[in-house]
């Protein structure tokens, strides 16, 4: 039985919702630029029928915030009902005040997923080892022998995924810190904040590493999916770090990996081992000051050694990219409308 999962990092989903979680589907502005509420929200519609997803792990997904009425799972199944999805149902973890949630919409039909969170909480100190993603985690990221205390601004999202037919697995949605320099006014303060940002995203990874290895070396399927914020020759302080984030969280060493404790994804493994010239994107953001679009790879889906037994096939639904949807005119425009991302699927036979 063939499985289709997605990951889709929906810009500004939570400006197409009013406070009663219901879809806001009207001429007024939609987060994105020059983009109408309604034609976000028709457009999100037309890219979730076409994706026929069994699950998506939806990235800034609606508002949950305790204490203001909004509730992503009511969000999220509202905006399936108004489209007939079969991914109607919604399940959340950690919430949090960035009005960006995680979030996994699935057809119950075919699997279950509930909220799963591994490790232990630790306290205002944080904890080295590998503690709940709500905690903090302590790790020296300016090297000068005294830890900062890390925290996740979005808890990756940890499931335990039963499929209807078809092994179970655990499922890790992840949002990982931006590096850009917010707030930088001078050229030295956007390097200084430019290096912090990075630290912080890279022990961020760092952390989640060590929650992938504690799963992969009890043999436990994984998928680890979502938007990484970061990916092979991005930017000039890379080289400073000596790793991307995408490479810390699959776990990729050298020639040498071990593939048993290895996440693969075809598009993160091409941009590792072809760092200069063309590579497949996932995001286009335009640069205003510049006049142009900037496209990057930021978005994967990767899976545990086990789970590539079940002859995995990804695919990138890039508007200019995919030949189906670049020839198929009502989705090529849908996908330019919805978001600044594009989603990734990944196809399983169980």
């Amino acid at each position: 039985m063939p499985m289709r999962i997605a990951t889709y990092n929906i810009e500004w989903f939570n400006a197409l919702f009013d406070g009663e979680n219901r879809l806001a589907a009207d001429a007024a502005p939609s987060g994105r630029q020059g983009v109408t509420r309604r034609d976000q929200a028709e457009a999100l519609g037309i890219v979730f029928t076409a994706l026929d997803s069994d699950a998506v792990m939806v990235i800034e997904a609606p508002d949950g915030s305790i204490g203001n009425g909004r509730s992503t799972a009511l969000a999220l199944e509202g905006f399936a009902a108004a489209f007939d999805l079969r991914t109607r149902k919604a399940v959340t973890g950690f919430l949090n005040d960035t009005q960006q949630e995680i979030a996994l919409l699935y057809d119950p039909d075919t699997l279950s997923a509930r909220h799963d969170p591994i490790g232990q909480p630790a306290g205002k100190k944080g904890s080295d080892g590998a503690p709940r993603f709500d905690s903090a985690f302590r790790w020296d990221v300016d090297v000068d022998s005294a830890p900062e205390i890390i925290r996740f601004s979005k808890p990756p999202l940890e499931l335990a995924v039963r499929p209807r037919a078809g092994p179970a697995f655990r499922m890790i949605g992840v949002h990982l810190k931006s590096k850009a320099p917010h707030g930088a006014q001078t050229p030295e303060a956007l390097t200084r904040l430019a290096i912090q940002a990075r630290r912080t995203q890279l022990a961020q990874c760092i952390w989640l590493r060590r929650r992938i290895e504690r799963h992969l070396r009890a043999g436990e399927p994984l998928i680890v999916l979502g938007d990484l914020n970061d990916g092979p020759g991005l930017d000039e302080y890379e080289k400073l770090f000596g790793r991307s984030a995408m490479e810390i969280v699959a776990g990729f060493d050298g020639d040498g990996d071990d593939e048993r404790l290895t996440l693969h994804d075809p598009h993160a493994r091409k941009a590792v081992l072809q760092p200069v010239g063309p590579r497949q994107t996932t995001a286009r953001f335009y640069i205003q000051h510049e006049n142009r679009y900037l496209n990057a790879l930021l978005d994967y889906v990767m899976l545990s050694h086990d789970l590539c037994a079940h002859r995995p096939r990804w695919r990138i639904w890039h508007p200019f990219d995919d030949p189906v949807c670049y020839a198929t005119p009502e989705l090529h425009a849908a996908l330019l409308a919805a978001s600044d991302h594009f989603p990734v699927t990944v196809d399983l036979d169980f």
